[in-house]
């Protein structure tokens, strides 16, 4: 039974790689995140770079922000993926096979994810590009890699969830519209906490991108990850897909 998990999986892999205008997605809006908004408080002094973002170079600082921010949006695409596939009549076909439901929701979930890995060696190497030094090893690099393997099943899973009952083009663009920016800006991928307001700091502290973005920069400029933030992002990710699972085999439906 597993070959059909893995046969799903591989169509969401073929998906990408055949698609040119998701590779120019994959490329293209990271790297112009990194360029321009990461190039955007350049010009601040470097005591203020130092005393809050903990590095000289911002740059450094929003590169594990924007890989984590890139999870988020993967979880989007994953989900509008399903709501075609109900609308083409794929699902039809795959609901009359032996594959268990919930089969299809893991395909997207780990479709996701895997786009959103595929971005990781892009921005790494913009980033040194331009001048970013990085403590890259085996062990930054896996702590990188699983940390936001663990962000993406949680979102992916998230946004698979809304939409399991609806076939409504514009559920994900909603349902994004409504999530994507609070959870972004509530979090320290962009800025240190050390700027929120009260109420904004109490949410980054609960805010899974504010996890990874931190264990991000802590294995890649500090080369000293909190294991505390890894286990809490599986925490995430792994309750998502059991939810996720659970209610796709009780609720999805074919279209």
């Amino acid at each position: 039974m597993i070959e059909g998990l893995e046969a799903l999986y591989m169509r969401e892999v073929k998906r990408i790689y055949r698609s040119i205008y998701m590779w120019i997605m994959i490329v293209s809006q990271p790297v112009m995140w990194l360029i321009f908004f990461g190039s955007s408080l350049s010009g601040l002094p470097k005591e203020v770079l130092i005393s809050f973002f903990h590095t000289t170079n911002y740059i450094a600082f929003i590169l594990p922000g924007e890989l984590s921010v890139s999870m988020l949006f993967v979880g989007m695409f994953s989900s509008m993926s399903l709501i075609q596939d109900k609308r083409f009549g794929y699902m039809k076909r795959i609901f009359i096979t032996p594959v268990p439901k919930y089969y299809v929701f893991l395909a997207k979930v780990f479709g996701g994810i895997t786009r959103g890995l595929l971005q990781v060696p892009i921005l790494i190497g913009t980033a040194v590009a331009m001048g970013v030094s990085l403590n890259i090893n085996l062990i930054s690099i896996l702590t990188l890699l699983l940390s936001l393997t663990f962000l993406g099943m949680g979102f992916s899973s998230l946004y698979a969830i809304f939409t399991i009952r609806t076939s409504d083009w514009q559920a994900p663009g909603v349902i994004a519209n409504l999530l994507n920016l609070p959870l972004m800006f509530s979090s320290t991928a962009l800025f240190p906490r050390a700027f929120f307001p009260s109420w904004l700091a109490a949410i980054s502290d609960v805010n899974p991108i504010t996890y990874s973005a931190e264990l991000g920069r802590q294995a890649l400029l500090t080369g000293d990850p909190n294991w505390y933030y890894l286990g809490y992002l599986a925490a995430f990710g792994l309750i998502m897909l059991v939810v996720g699972s659970y209610l796709t085999n009780k609720y999805m439906q074919a279209e």
